[in-house]
C-alpha cells in the first residue's frame, strides 16, 4: 500500500466489480460520506461522446470505448481524494489494473452468479456487452472477469447487504486502513 504518489489517506478510492453489482451507487455514497469528489468513467465517457455507452459502442466500437476508458482511468486514479466507479470491463486492461493498483486503494465489490441472474432484466439493455448473448454466454464472462477482479486491495461480497451497508462497511475499512498505515 506504499505505491504511489500519495499517503493511503489522501488516495483515492476505486470500485471494481461485474455490470449491475452497485459500484456506482456504492461509490457515489462513500464519495458524499467521506467528503470527496466522485467520478464514474463510464459517465465521463458518455459526456465526451454526447452518447450512451451503448451507442459509443455501436457507432464508435468498443476499441475506441476501451482507449478512453483507459485516458480517464490513468489520469483520475493518480489524482487524491477521489472516488472512483469503473465499467465493468475496465480491469480486463493490464494498463488500468496496474495504475490503480499502484497509486488508488482498490475495492472490489463482489456478488454470486444467482444473486447477479436477478438483476439481468434491469441490466440488458443498457449494457452493450450484454446484447446478443445468451445467459450461458454471459455467465461465461461474469466468471472469466472474475479472476481479473482477483487483483484488488479488498473486497465485499454484496449479496446479503444493501447499498448503505456495504458503503459503510467500506468507510469502516478505509478508516481502519488510515489508522493503520498513517
Amino acid at each position: 500500500m506504499n505505491k504511489g504518489l500519495h499517503s493511503v489517506r489522501e488516495k483515492s478510492l476505486v470500485f471494481i466489480g461485474f455490470m449491475g453489482v452497485g459500484k456506482t451507487t456504492v461509490a457515489q455514497l462513500v464519495a458524499k460520506k467521506l467528503y470527496r469528489d466522485f467520478i464514474d468513467i463510464d459517465q465521463e465517457i458518455e459526456k465526451e461522446f454526447g452518447m450512451p455507452t451503448t451507442e459509443i459502442f455501436k457507432k464508435i466500437g468498443e476499441a475506441a470505448f476501451r482507449e478512453k476508458e483507459k485516458e480517464y482511468v490513468l489520469h483520475y486514479c493518480k489524482q487524491p481524494l477521489k472516488v472512483i466507479s469503473l465499467g465493468g470491463g475496465a480491469f480486463m486492461q493490464e494498463d488500468i489494473r496496474n495504475a490503480c493498483l499502484d497509486h488508488s486503494i482498490v475495492f472490489y465489490l463482489d456478488i454470486s452468479w444467482d444473486s447477479w441472474k436477478e438483476r439481468l432484466h434491469m441490466l440488458v439493455d443498457s449494457r452493450p456487452v450484454l446484447q446478443n448473448r445468451s445467459i450461458d454466454d454471459i455467465e461465461t464472462l461474469f466468471n472469466e472477469r472474475k479472476t481479473l477482479y482477483e487483483d484488488h486491495n479488498s473486497k465485499l461480497v454484496t449479496d446479503n447487504f444493501n447499498e448503505e451497508e456495504v458503503a459503510d462497511y467500506i468507510i469502516d475499512s478505509v478508516k481502519l486502513a488510515w489508522d493503520l498505515y498513517s
